[in-house]
């Protein structure tokens, strides 16, 4: 028999992959409803563990894949649901472009692991245009800074990086006590919807990356100083972008400030 969400499986939350296991069937199906997908869709579901989400997902799309690091997880989905395919991977490591190998644009659904949800959101961001979009929970403040705007105080690296290649829309938050073992902090469902935002043309996106992290790893200081080593000898920047600091700058404004810089 399929147990519900709420109900306690065979196995403990491990600290070392983030586990947080969703409890609320409320919540299980507001996720799930916000999973909007074209016809002819592929639908993966990231990090599974216990199964919260994974049998409303599978009542809706029957070739749902699964993708499942912890062992002791993938064995008791196969258990639970024999007509589920699960791959037994690190979504890190996933590549997006084979499983829509089929030319079938993949959406993503999960409850990130709250330590890898920055280098996930950055590898499917890289997926695109396999990956079309991703409804995804995660920390509170993290999904704060996806939609962030210029000037505010949680714009920052992760603002400007998913903004330049996504459409990030904050959904609704989470209280912290719907999970097991309950965290420290709020959390929050997002829907990103890749390549739809001003997403970089000529330039090279990991020198354009290399240019914001340095902008604001010393966010106190101005560009003219932060960016100093980026800058080619013989070449000084223009007094619109020497002066301003990097919470100053749109998304946009860093790709041509990128491009200025590019040897």
């Amino acid at each position: 028999m399929k147990r519900g969400p709420d109900e306690t499986r065979g196995f403990t939350p491990r600290k070392r992959l983030g586990q947080h296991f969703l409890r609320d069937p409320n919540i299980v199906r507001k996720i799930v409803a916000a999973v909007q997908p074209v016809p002819g869709a592929q639908v993966v579901e990231i990090g599974p563990g216990r199964g919260a989400l994974t049998s409303e997902l599978l009542a809706r799309f029957p070739d749902l894949i699964a993708i499942e690091v912890d062992e002791r997880a993938v064995d008791e989905l196969r258990e639970m649901h024999p007509s589920l395919n699960v791959r037994p991977s690190d979504v890190l490591s996933v590549d997006w472009a084979v499983i829509a190998a089929a030319e079938r644009p993949v959406y993503v659904v999960g409850n990130l692991p709250y330590n890898i949800t920055t280098p996930i959101l950055f590898a499917l961001l890289d997926g695109a245009p396999s990956v079309v979009e991703a409804v995804v929970m995660m920390q509170l403040e993290v999904a704060r800074r996806l939609v962030a705007r210029p000037r505010s105080k949680d714009y920052g690296i992760l603002s400007v990086a998913v903004q330049l290649g996504a459409q990030p829309d904050l959904l609704f938050r989470v209280s912290r006590n719907v999970f097991e073992p309950k965290p420290a902090v709020e959390s929050a469902v997002v829907r990103v919807a890749f390549d739809r935002g001003d997403r970089p043309r000529a330039v090279d996106e990991q020198f354009l990356r290399t240019v914001i992290r340095r902008a604001f790893n010393q966010r106190r200081k101005t560009l003219r100083n932060s960016l100093s080593s980026l800058v080619p000898d013989g070449v000084s920047l223009p007094e619109r972008w020497s002066r301003a600091r990097a919470e100053e700058l749109s998304p946009p404004e860093f790709v041509e400030l990128a491009r200025f810089l590019m040897p």
